[in-house]
């Protein structure tokens, strides 16, 4: 809460004294399940509503496989009718979340029209116009696959959909905080589980319990600083109780002897009384950005790198003399 505190008002002075904008605080805050069920982001921009819609139960009692089979069916309602061309290229931007296609249906005096809309019978395609109450000629987009997926992908939309139909305000500042983030992931490629934050993250009080039998239930003690869909800062609270990091090490499979072998330096220490503690670093070149209505930070940035990872302006790489080479015992070798 300090932190919080600290954080709102630095941020409602630094508006005020720099571009005389007031602030109202405090900023509000949102779970990370919230946000990424509402906005299909971990970093939301509230400039605009269009909120996600949870339409699985009801798609679930349709003979449409692709939506039998899905874990999560999320659904938009867009006031606008669309090219095909226009839902091919929308396709292209779902998949790259990861999902395999994109459903959509055109409202059409009170039914859906086109599309998917075959595949749904009267009933269903009632309840799903009575959810998104949308309007003649509005178009309803369903993204079908895994939670996580579907929701990133439709988060994906939801941010194409905000800037062509011109719902965000550039010249307003949302601010929120994001809370609750899992403690851990599940990595696909490994097919285990990892730190969302980092290993040495404080898990929720509440949810220690679970650390042994139910770990993909623990929430971390972390939090993220949002300002119009960006990350303005990350921060944790840290991990002070040795008895607890070692419960941590081992849901990630490190064992105990591997854990005093590469952390037994920090798991002695703890024991010695390590205080409760926590922080939080934010973006500067963002923040000056986005206070100047700009997106690219090297608009901002000094000594800005091209996308060479050169520095024009101080001819930055550049070749390393031999007697400073010989001082740090490096040397070039070329391969034959």
């Amino acid at each position: 809460e300090d932190l919080f505190l600290i954080m709102d008002e630095m941020f409602k002075q630094l508006f005020k004294k720099v571009i005389n904008m007031n602030l109202k605080t405090p900023f509000p805050r949102m779970s990370h399940n919230d946000a990424m069920e509402r906005f299909g982001s971990d970093k939301p921009d509230l400039r605009f509503g269009m909120e996600l819609m949870d339409v699985t139960q009801i798609c679930k009692k349709t003979d449409f496989n692709i939506f039998k089979q899905a874990e999560r069916i999320t659904m938009l309602s867009v006031p606008k009718e669309f090219s095909r061309n226009e839902i091919e290229t929308l396709t292209k931007l779902a998949q790259v979340e990861g999902v395999g296609g994109l459903g959509f249906a055109k409202v059409v005096e009170g039914k859906l029209d086109s599309g998917i809309s075959k595949f749904l019978d009267p009933n269903i395609q009632k309840q799903l116009i009575k959810k998104s109450g949308p309007k003649n000629k509005d178009t309803l987009f369903f993204v079908a696959d895994k939670k996580n997926v579907s929701l990133k992908s439709s988060g994906a939309l939801r941010l194409e959909f905000g800037k062509q139909l011109n719902l965000i305000d550039k010249k307003e500042f949302k601010f929120c905080w994001i809370t609750d983030f899992p403690l851990f992931e599940w990595n696909e490629d490994t097919q285990q589980l990892e730190p969302a934050h980092h290993i040495f993250t404080m898990p929720k009080v509440e949810d220690v319990k679970y650390l042994k039998t139910d770990p993909g239930r623990v929430h971390a003690r972390c939090y993220d600083f949002v300002l119009n869909g960006v990350e303005l800062a990350s921060g944790s609270v840290r991990n002070h109780d040795p008895k607890i990091q070692k419960e941590v090490l081992s849901v990630i499979g490190v064992t105990e002897k591997e854990a005093e072998r590469k952390f037994g330096f920090l798991l002695e220490a703890l024991q010695y009384g390590g205080p409760p503690h926590l922080g939080i670093a934010f973006g500067f070149d963002r923040i000056v950005a986005l206070m100047n209505g700009i997106n690219d930070i090297r608009e901002v940035i000094a000594f800005p790198k091209n996308k060479k990872a050169e520095s024009p302006m101080d001819g930055s790489p550049s070749l390393v003399e031999d007697e400073l080479l010989k001082d740090l015992n490096l040397e070039f070798r070329k391969d034959d």
